[in-house]
């Protein structure tokens, strides 16, 4: 096992041939995936978390879930809006909980990901390393089985192999939720069902080879799943949320860049503000520079169709939706992700500079 300078577990598995990086953190590590370690980003304790005033370092994931990021990435909206003396350096990951160890690592300053591994990071670290600043969008996530698997109601998925982007992550900890409503349980917690943690351009590979009977998967792989992977729609997490909402992107901050550098931060939000806005006033250009991102970042486009009806199950929004973070919070908490009594998550956010940008553009603050 690797520890960072700051006690928290560092893994990073490799990087690709598309400039993803894939970070394994201990809880993929207890489950008995195996992961190679090439690299450990360690920076000195006065650096880490502070960055820089001429570099800011973001992550996100090369899904439609984080449009802002793609669409900002594409057409240069973000190094714009920070101006020519400030570079952005990205990095590419595959699921939450990765960011977040990144986070704690000081290999990034933010990061586009989902509420579990935010509230989990936050938790680790007894509400000290993130503050949620902004949101990215809601919905985009389903349960999609396989065709051929035998799943035909929530009976059906006794005995079967399920997977999920990693261990913890916001899609695992909807699958177990569902799974537990419908009576069951993963073999870790005692039950039959295999929850398998594996990234999503792997889910796919499986479904092609059977290996995998369903998947609770962010877009665009659960419309990938569907069309590519023989697969069909068994659950639009949507219909199990009250106003179809609920969070799947969010804009966490490291909370000591976010007190160095407010500024850097305070122009990132407004940018994200701005993109929400371009993005759902110009869906199809939208869409276009967001299929170029997902090509260069994983080596393949979506297919038209495949693209309309993925970006059709969700909305991009810079709300977090802080009542649904709540509900996601005790889902992770009743999943024994949050340690053994329900935490306090009333400073995870930090809306300030959010409501800032708000009010300067005559929009409704957020509470």
């Amino acid at each position: 096992m690797v520890w960072n300078c700051a006690c928290y577990p560092v893994y990073v598995n490799k990087v690709d041939e598309y400039n993803r990086v894939y970070w394994y953190d201990s809880f993929t590590m207890m489950l008995g995936i195996k992961a190679r370690v090439v690299a450990l980003v360690c920076l000195s304790a006065l650096s880490w978390g502070q960055g820089s005033a001429n570099t800011i370092r973001v992550g996100a994931f090369p899904n439609i879930t984080h449009a802002q990021a793609m669409v900002g990435k594409a057409n240069g909206w973000f190094d714009k809006a920070m101006g020519p003396q400030v570079k952005v350096q990205w990095t590419s990951f595959n699921a939450g909980p990765s960011a977040i160890e990144a986070l704690f690592a000081g290999a990034v300053d933010m990061t586009y990901v989902g509420p579990n591994p935010a509230i989990n990071g936050y938790v680790r670290s007894n509400g000290d390393a993130l503050r949620v600043v902004a949101g990215a969008a809601s919905g985009g996530a389903s349960l999609v089985v396989r065709n051929d698997a035998g799943i035909n109601r929530a009976e059906d998925f006794h005995g079967k192999h399920v997977g999920s982007p990693q261990f913890g992550n916001t899609q695992d900890v909807a699958l177990r939720n569902w799974l537990k409503a419908h009576g069951m349980k993963s073999t870790d917690k005692g039950g039959d069902v295999q929850i398998v943690p594996i990234p999503n351009p792997d889910q796919l590979t499986l479904f092609l080879k059977k290996d995998l009977d369903a998947a609770w998967a962010p877009e665009p792989w659960a419309t990938r799943l569907i069309h590519e992977g023989n697969g069909r729609l068994f659950v639009d997490e949507r219909t199990l949320w009250p106003n179809g909402q609920f969070v799947i992107g969010l804009l966490v901050v490291n909370t000591k860049f976010l007190k160095a550098h407010p500024d850097l931060v305070k122009n990132w939000i407004r940018a994200n503000v701005e993109l929400t806005d371009w993005i759902n006033a110009h869906p199809a250009d939208a869409k276009k520079l967001l299929n170029e991102q997902i090509q260069r970042e994983t080596g393949k486009a979506l297919a038209p169709a495949i693209l309309d009806e993925a970006f059709s199950r969700l909305q991009v929004t810079y709300d977090p939706l802080h009542a649904a973070l709540n509900t996601a919070a005790q889902q992770a908490f009743d999943d024994g992700f949050l340690g053994r009594q329900m935490p306090d998550l009333s400073q995870l956010y930090d809306l300030a500079l959010l409501n800032q940008v708000l009010t300067e553009k005559g929009k409704k603050v957020i509470q």
